[in-house]
Order: C-alpha cells, then sequence, then structure tokens
C-alpha cells in the first residue's frame, strides 16, 4: 500500500506561503497528525466494519485545478427562488453563484477569500470544533483544503430565505481528491436555513469534507445534506456541531450516493437549553458502503437530544451505525434519545447497529434501540388482498418507511427531490407515487 504522506505530496508552496500564520499552522498541525497515525485500519474500533484500504491503495492527487459545470445543469441541480452558491471540484464558481438582497453584516461565500481578508470570527472558529487528534480524516482534510462555504450571520438577523450550496464534482475532478472545508457561524438570536448538496459527474474520485457549525446563544439553525454523488465515488466527511445556550440546531443527513461513504457527525452541547435534532436517511444498493458515526455530548443540564437514522439496503449494500449520547456529570435534566432501523431488501444486505449510552449524571432520560430487518409478510399479504400487485405492495411498505424521516423536512424542494428519488429507485414508483 502506498505511503500515506503520498496524499499530502502536491502542495502549492506559493499559495500556502501567502497565508496567514495562524492557518499555517493549523495546516502543518494536520499534516504531523495525517503523516503520523495515517489511514485508519479495521483494527481500530471506530473503523471495524469499513474498510478504507481501496481509498489508500487508490493514491488520489489533489484536483488542483477546477473544471466546468455547465448553466443547464446548475438550474436543473439548485432550487429556484433561494440563495445559491456553487462550488466545481472544491472552488467557488462566482458565475454560477446568485445572492440575492442579504441583511447587513452577514458574511456569506468562499471560506478562502474570508481567510485572505483575515476574518475574525473565521480565525476564532476554524479548526476550533472539529478536532485533528486520532481523526485521519480531519487532519488530512486540515493540510489540504483550498476552499468551502463561508457563512456568518450576526446577532439579531433572520434569513428570510434559505441558502443552497451545491458542491459539484465535474468530470476533470475524476482520479482526483477533492477537499472542502465549510463554516458556519449563527450569531445570537439570529435563524438561518443551509442546504447542501454533494454531486457530480467525475466517476471515481475522493471528497473529502470538513464543516463546523456553530449555534451561538438562542440562534435557530435548520440544516440539510443531501448527499447524491457518484457511486463509484469516496466521500469521508465530518459535521462537528458546537452549541451554546438556548440554541436550536436540527440537521438531516440523507445519504443516496457515494461508493464508499463516511460521515460523522459530532454534536456538543455546551449551555443549557439547548434542543438539538440529527437525523439521516441513506439508501444504499449495490455495493455500496453507508456508515455513520455519532457522538452527541450533553455537556450541560436541561438539554434535548434526538436522533433518528433509517437504511433502506438491497442488493449487497452495507451500512454501519455507531451512535453515542454521553452525558456529563453536570448535565442533570438530560432528555435524549437515539434510534436506528434499518430495513433490508435482499439476502445480501448486511448492516451493523451499535447505539450506545454513558450516563454519568442520575437524573436524565435517556433511550436508544436499534432494528434491523426486512418487510412485514402480514403487511404485504393485506395490502395484496386489496388488489395491490405484489411488487407495489412491497415498494409502497418501503416508501412508508422512508417517509417517517422525509416529514421532518420543512423545506418543501428538498422534501420533493427525496421523494422523487425514492419514486424513481423503488419499482412500481409510478404506482406509489399515486398512491401517496
Amino acid at each position: 500500500m502506498p505511503s500515506s504522506n503520498s496524499y499530502l505530496a502536491e502542495l502549492d508552496p506559493e499559495a500556502v506561503a501567502a497565508e496567514p500564520e495562524a492557518l499555517g499552522k493549523l495546516r502543518d498541525a494536520g499534516r504531523e497528525t495525517f503523516g503520523s497515525i495515517g489511514f485508519p485500519t479495521i483494527h481500530e474500533e471506530e473503523w471495524r466494519f469499513t474498510n478504507v484500504a481501496p481509498l489508500a491503495r487508490r493514491e488520489f492527487k489533489p484536483a488542483t485545478e477546477s473544471g466546468l459545470i455547465a448553466a443547464d445543469d446548475v438550474e436543473r441541480l439548485s432550487y429556484a427562488d433561494f440563495h445559491r452558491l456553487v462550488f466545481v471540484d472544491g472552488r467557488l464558481a462566482a458565475e454560477h453563484t446568485r445572492l440575492g438582497e442579504l441583511p447587513d453584516g452577514v458574511v456569506v461565500g468562499s471560506l478562502r477569500a474570508a481567510i485572505e481578508s483575515a476574518d475574525e470570527t473565521v480565525f476564532a472558529h476554524l479548526g476550533a470544533h472539529a478536532a485533528i487528534d486520532e481523526r485521519a480524516f480531519v487532519a488530512l482534510n486540515t493540510a489540504q483544503f483550498r476552499d468551502g462555504l463561508v457563512l456568518v450571520v450576526p446577532q439579531g438577523v433572520v434569513l428570510e430565505r434559505p441558502i443552497h450550496v451545491l458542491f459539484y464534482a465535474s468530470s476533470r475532478a475524476a482520479g482526483r481528491a477533492v477537499y472542502t472545508r465549510n463554516l458556519v457561524v449563527a450569531g445570537e438570536n439570529s435563524q438561518a436555513t443551509l442546504i447542501e448538496s454533494y454531486t457530480g459527474q467525475a466517476g471515481e474520485y475522493f471528497h473529502s469534507v470538513v464543516g463546523e457549525y456553530v449555534g451561538s446563544a438562542a440562534s435557530n439553525v435548520d440544516h440539510y445534506k443531501v448527499q447524491r454523488e457518484e457511486e463509484s465515488a469516496f466521500h469521508i466527511a465530518t459535521q462537528a456541531i458546537w452549541l451554546d445556550r438556548s440554541a436550536v440546531f436540527r440537521s438531516h443527513n440523507i445519504s443516496l450516493g457515494g461508493g464508499l461513504v463516511r460521515n460523522d457527525v459530532d454534536a456538543m452541547l455546551d449551555g443549557e437549553g439547548i434542543d438539538c435534532t440529527l437525523n439521516g436517511l441513506y439508501v444504499a444498493r449495490n455495493q455500496q458502503l453507508v456508515d455513520n458515526h455519532m457522538r452527541v455530548e450533553h455537556a450541560k443540564a436541561h438539554c434535548d437530544s434526538h436522533e433518528l437514522y433509517k437504511g433502506i439496503l438491497d442488493d449487497d449494500a452495507r451500512a454501519v451505525f455507531n451512535g453515542r449520547i454521553y452525558v456529563h456529570q453536570d448535565a442533570q435534566k438530560t432528555d435524549a434519545k437515539q434510534t436506528n432501523r434499518n430495513l433490508l431488501l435482499s439476502k445480501g444486505a448486511l448492516v451493523n447497529s451499535n447505539p450506545q449510552l454513558e450516563i454519568f449524571a442520575d437524573d436524565v432520560r435517556c433511550t436508544h434501540g436499534s432494528t434491523v430487518g426486512q418487510l412485514d409478510e402480514g403487511a404485504i399479504f393485506y395490502l395484496r388482498s386489496r388488489g395491490i400487485e405484489e411488487e407495489a405492495a412491497r415498494s409502497l411498505l418501503t416508501y412508508a418507511f422512508a417517509s417517517e424521516v422525509a416529514e421532518w423536512i420543512k423545506v418543501d424542494p428538498v422534501r420533493t427531490e427525496l421523494e422523487e428519488f425514492l419514486f424513481g429507485r423503488l419499482a412500481s414508483g409510478d404506482v406509489v407515487r399515486q398512491a401517496v
């Protein structure tokens, strides 16, 4: 297997030399950590069901230049009437970005541009929440990223229209690594809706994504991530969330594409009265592998967290769910619930589910549960007795299984897109569309 250091081989010395000293130190820490620990192996507990050796062997070099995306594709992949940013191969494509009128003080655009302008908010949070210690892919991303989204919503500002960010891998990214770094900071009493879409036409490529999301006191963020990359692509992502007193943060992680997908979601509830919801849906087929790892840390009292992740697996697809709720000693009156449910549509599909609780407080209400099963034959018989063909009956029940997560989606175009995907994926999808 090639040395993991080969992933750090192609750096632009001039670009790195021009960066602020603080970022240089952050990058050096990332390089040192990744060079030291390398890629994780199945001998590590957090990776024992997910083998990244195919990624390590492939030795993807960084995408040094951005490709193109057709204007028609931008319109097809975008949501009308929303603020829109487009990133191609990890860099902002200004010609396709469409931002309407925004309240004073809102910063939205290229993270690289914000770094070059020495934005104080950026440097206060960049690298502060997505720890690189023992996190190989966070360390690699920290060393290699060139651009990504920055969104800063000032205190008291409410963004009336959602912001949609399209991350697109062009044909030029084929055989390459794309490193995306996102930073979202919601000020006190602010409110925003953010949608991240990941897609492309690059075939086999590696997309590394790290996002840091900061919810200040009494902020309200509604967040969606829709991943529909090529089934031959590697998608490794970390979402680090830090929340302050009375913040509300709702995130919905939809994984529909990618060949090897890993989503790490870490949430720190660091103030009283926080309400955090982390939901997800993953739909996999063929040889896809989707791994969701979650850690929700209750550090203060009177906080609620709820996680519902559901998976639908067909053919020889595999999935991993590892969720942990960690309640500190001072986090009394915690209310936490974590649920993972999986539907296997074939004999070859496999899922490893492991929800966990670590509780060090004595006045809490915490539950967790996991189910893995197949469609209810009794329910199928009932639908068939009402004149519905068996194939359509199975598709109706599968759609109903997924709809519980879809109902949490407040943004109509996002929910509609997910529904249309399901109609297209399911056998007898037109029958299901008419029925619902």
